[in-house]
């Protein structure tokens, strides 16, 4: 796609409200755009739809259909789709903007997923498939391009309904018609019936291996190569999956009746992520594209096939001129549309397949015929018995891992449940057929699932203190857990209450507690500089007690309020007692009379009384006749006083 195909956009406002203000890459379908929504002022992301499939009809029937549907979906881990419209014959999707990238942007940046990070993304996408399944509706094009992240490394599903739109934009009134990415695509895709969910769970477990290891299983140089390739083939995992092997072993399995559906996929997922660590943070980026440089998706090998082998097989000799001496087939008309482009390297000059080859390529044509129901007599079996299986051990795994371990040869599973000390919740305890046990086909293997510990009784902790009640806990099978603080009368410390009072927990559960904080806490009120009696009734009006305390104050009228203690703000028990320090006015005292003494001894005498004698006027030797202030005069205490001689 030229890039002035997607960058003339930019600065187009969308029937006056969505203005497309950067371009975030382009696909097989549409070109992606961030944009501002001027009327609410938010960021939103734009995909502005290929101007060829405004013209087809029966894609924009179906696209407003889906768009509709997919609207009404809520989920955490489904991206949001906001509005949808036509600006003069350019169909777009209006939907929440993301911008953490796409798992597939970090696996182009050379960023392998650990086991417990591909754990968490697909637990968070297996519950959005599940929620999106039991409403009816299947994605049809599970690929790591369409597994976007947010800031915080939350997975949202992307593109729900457009796949079945495209779909009908490829042919009128098609019967089961899909179209999907090859490199994701579920066997059962091949025989283009219709689809379940189970489609969505494959691709998905095809994402996370990738996500993993960086390769995806089956890939071959061609398309049809890559379906044919998981014609009646359970996917293989890597060592490197770990724990991950047993749930992703049970979603790809080849038969969609022996493949587990999201929920239990999600479940699956959820029990070996316990065995691991907890996931590092992802290293995201930030959403930026060169508008120079706009990369195609790709993931763009699409399906467009009808409901049956020969259609893909048609679109492929449709695309490559015929090799000469090439038998054709009477009677087959080309492919109506021409297919979408691949991403992949342009095909090989075709040869005649040896005969081996020849042969297991008619052995799968038979295989895809019998399974989509379109060759009654493609594959004969006939046998005079059941055949018989060694049975495998499945204890140890959840149940969905053993339903698909055991449905691979046929067996049918029947579950019952009891506690166990040792075995985790969830895996089985053991099983009913001893391994390697020859059964029939069809048989039913009986298995115990563990319930985890038995419930223990919750032990009273009520007045205790948190380190007994910790031991307590410790004692009967449990342990803390967090402990949360309220204020009360109860002595600071004490427990108040706790989780799962008066009954049973599982036996390892946290209990959590609430313990007291003392009585509750009031801040001390200003109280002002009017009176006591004014303190003390603002104070009770806070359940605070009043105590007086008079002071001197040469600042302050007498029986006004100078200061409280606590002061004011000041956190305190309800019913705490504050000092409320009143002026008793000027510290004023009479000068003493010291006329006739000497003026030694009166020095003595007024200094004794706390006055600062500064001075004597007259002769010194004589006795003092007079003070200034005068004898029994009312001044501040510690004032200053000048005698005079005769």
């Amino acid at each position: 796609m030229a890039t002035s195909r997607i960058v003339e956009h930019v600065g187009r406002v969308l029937i006056d409200r969505y203005r497309l203000t950067r371009p975030l890459g382009t696909g097989a379908s549409a070109h992606v755009y961030v944009a501002e929504d001027v009327t609410l002022r938010r960021r939103v992301a734009v995909k502005l739809l290929h101007p060829g499939l405004a013209d087809d009809e029966a894609f924009l029937r179906r696209f407003q259909a889906e768009a509709r549907v997919v609207a009404a979906l809520r989920h955490p881990n489904i991206v949001r789709v906001y509005d949808w419209g036509d600006d003069h014959g350019s169909p777009f999707l209006v939907m929440e903007l993301l911008e953490g990238g796409s798992l597939r942007s970090l696996l182009d940046r050379g960023q392998l997923l650990s086991p417990a990070q591909a754990a968490r993304v697909g637990i968070e996408a297996a519950r959005a498939l599940d929620y999106a399944h039991r409403r009816g509706l299947v994605h049809r094009d599970i690929k790591s391009a369409n597994l976007l992240f947010d800031e915080d490394g939350q997975v949202s599903v992307a593109d729900f309904g457009l796949a079945r739109a495209l779909a009908e934009a490829t042919w009128t009134e098609p019967v089961g018609a899909m179209l999907g990415t090859a490199r994701y695509a579920a066997p059962e895709q091949i025989g283009g019936g219709p689809l379940d969910g189970k489609a969505d769970v494959y691709a998905l477990a095809l994402v996370l291996v990738e996500a993993v290891t960086g390769k995806v299983p089956f890939a071959a140089d061609t398309t049809i190569g890559t379906l044919m390739a998981r014609v009646d083939r359970d996917l293989p995992v890597p060592d490197e999956l770990g724990p991950l092997t047993a749930a992703i072993a049970a979603a790809g399995t080849a038969q969609p009746a022996q493949r587990v559906d999201a929920a239990a996929f999600a479940a699956a997922l959820t029990s070996a992520a316990r065995q691991l660590p907890a996931p590092a943070a992802l290293t995201l980026a930030a959403v930026e594209v060169d508008a120079t440089r706009i990369d195609e998706d790709p993931d763009l090998t699409q399906l467009p096939f009808g409901s049956k082998l020969f259609d893909a097989e048609r679109v492929e000799r449709a695309d490559r001129p015929p090799v000469s001496g090439e038998r054709t087939t009477a009677g087959v008309a080309p492919p109506r549309r021409r297919p979408l482009p691949t991403s992949g390297p342009a095909p090989k000059p075709a040869r005649r397949s040896p005969p081996r080859r020849r042969k297991r390529w008619l052995i799968a044509l038979a295989i895809v015929l019998a399974v989509a129901g379109v060759g009654a007599g493609a594959l004969v079996w006939t046998r005079a018995s059941k055949p018989s299986h060694p049975v495998p051990s499945v204890v140890n795994l959840t149940p969905a891992a053993a339903e698909a371990a055991l449905g691979r040869l046929h067996f049918r599973l029947r579950t019952s449940q009891t506690f166990d000390e040792q075995v985790l919740k969830g895996l089985i305890i053991r099983q009913g057929e001893p391994v390697n046990r020859m059964l029939r086909e069809g048989s039913t293997v009986p298995v115990v699932v563990s319930l985890g510990p038995p419930p223990v009784a919750v032990p009273d902790l009520a007045g205790l203190t948190q380190t007994d009640a910790t031991n307590r806990l410790i004692g009967a099978g449990l342990k803390l857990g967090s402990v949360s603080g309220r204020y009360d009368n109860a002595n600071k410390g004490v427990v108040l209450s706790w989780s799962g009072q008066g009954g049973q927990l599982p036996k390892g559960s946290a209990v959590d507690l609430v313990v007291s904080q003392g009585p509750p806490v009031v801040a001390v009120p200003s109280i002002g500089s009017g009176s006591f009696a004014a303190a003390q009734s603002t104070l009770a009006a806070a359940n605070l007690k009043a105590v007086e305390k008079d002071v001197f104050s040469n600042t302050v009228a007498k029986g006004q309020v100078i200061s409280t203690s606590p002061g004011a703000a000041t956190s305190v028990q309800v019913g705490s007692t504050v000092t409320v320090t009143v002026s008793k006015g000027p510290d004023l005292v009479g000068v003493t009379d010291v006329r006739g003494q000497s003026v030694v001894a009166a020095t003595n005498a007024l200094q004794a009384a706390g006055f600062n004698v500064t001075g004597v006027t007259g002769n010194p030797t004589r006795n003092v006749t007079r003070t200034s202030p005068a004898s029994n005069a009312q001044v501040l205490r510690g004032s200053s006083v000048t005698l005079f001689t005769g």
